[in-house]
């Protein structure tokens, strides 16, 4: 069992879904249970499918939470470009938001290419 705390990867997926929080609190009241809703709970869901794989026994488990979260990550890059286009997030808050995803999805990729070669 691996301690999530200690993985990078995780590190700056829960430093992203905390900024996701911060930046969706000033998103209109209207959108409280449409778009602010749907970006936390991507945004969240990066670091809780990776701290879930790591309480799984075995790579092939991990693998597979790493590879949800992954996901988790493609949908936040998605909500994050069209709070951009409707113009709650701003230009310079999407830039860094969306290199922290990249980052993130780039970070996981890799872990899996890695457990894959072990499996």
């Amino acid at each position: 069992m691996r301690d999530f705390k200690e993985l990078r990867v995780w590190q700056n997926a829960h430093q992203l879904a905390r900024e996701v929080y911060r930046i969706t609190q000033t998103f209109p009241r209207t959108e409280e249970y449409g778009l602010v809703s749907q970006l936390r709970r991507s945004a969240t869901s990066i670091p809780a499918n990776i701290a879930e794989g790591c309480g799984r026994n075995g790579d092939r488990d991990f693998s597979r939470f790493l590879t949800i979260a992954a996901g988790s990550a493609t949908e936040t890059e998605y909500h994050v470009l069209l709070a951009h286009d409707l113009k709650y997030v701003q230009t310079e808050d999407y830039v860094e938001l969306n290199r922290q995803i990249n980052d993130i999805k780039r970070m996981l990729n890799v872990f899996v290419q890695r457990l894959a070669t072990k499996v």
